[in-house]
């Protein structure tokens, strides 16, 4: 239980910094949607580019598997864009990964935005995977933000060098990321859910 409770623990001892990367996260978000609405051009070369390029033929090898599509989508989300976007970075340059998932994050919105009516019914069943994904997404950068304080800052846990305090910073990423991995699965799941069974309902197809 400790596994699950310790998570918690930590966020509510920095909850204004949880909450105010949570606004981050989903203001960006919803920017990169107003951007393509205001300009569908970029929308539309976002869109191509995506089937054009290599998650395009991703998608496209496994969609004809729920199941091959979920482990997918999980596969992406963690390895592809937490760690390596997210994680990475931070473990060399403090913050780092919150800049370079900020910059990720525009262009998901972008590439996401209800340009037309067909786009706007899909973010319909799309919206809890948002929500969801996200939200795991919050976690690792809240992660990688404890990290980056520790870091520069070895008093905020109770470390005397540098070297400690990464060590414990490293210790609240990895305690964080059984929420964020627990999320990611839901959200996975979900995903293949909505893809094969309420997209097509949505769209009357």
């Amino acid at each position: 239980m400790n596994v699950l409770r310790r998570p918690f623990q930590i966020i509510r001892a920095d909850l204004r910094a949880y909450l105010l990367i949570n606004a981050l996260v989903y203001g960006v978000l919803l920017l990169g949607m107003v951007l393509a609405m205001i300009f569908p051009d970029l929308h539309a070369a976002r869109t191509s580019a995506f089937a054009d390029g290599g998650q395009g033929a991703l998608v496209n090898t496994v969609i004809g598997s729920p199941w091959a599509f979920g482990a997918t989508i999980f596969v992406v989300n963690v390895f592809a864009t937490a760690l390596l976007l997210i994680v990475l970075p931070s473990l060399v340059i403090p913050f780092a990964g919150l800049a370079v998932f900020v910059i990720k994050t525009v262009d998901i919105g972008i590439t996401l935005a209800p340009v037309n009516r067909t786009s706007a019914l899909i973010l319909i069943p799309h919206s809890p995977t948002i929500l969801i994904e996200f939200q795991a997404y919050v976690l690792v950068m809240f992660s990688a933000y404890l990290l980056g304080r520790s870091w520069l800052r070895p008093a905020t846990v109770g470390a005397t060098t540098r070297g400690q305090a990464y060590v414990r910073g490293l210790s609240r990423l990895g305690r964080l990321w059984v929420p964020a991995l627990a999320l990611f699965v839901i959200g996975a799941v979900y995903e293949a859910v909505e893809i094969y069974h309420l997209v097509p309902l949505v769209l009357g197809t």
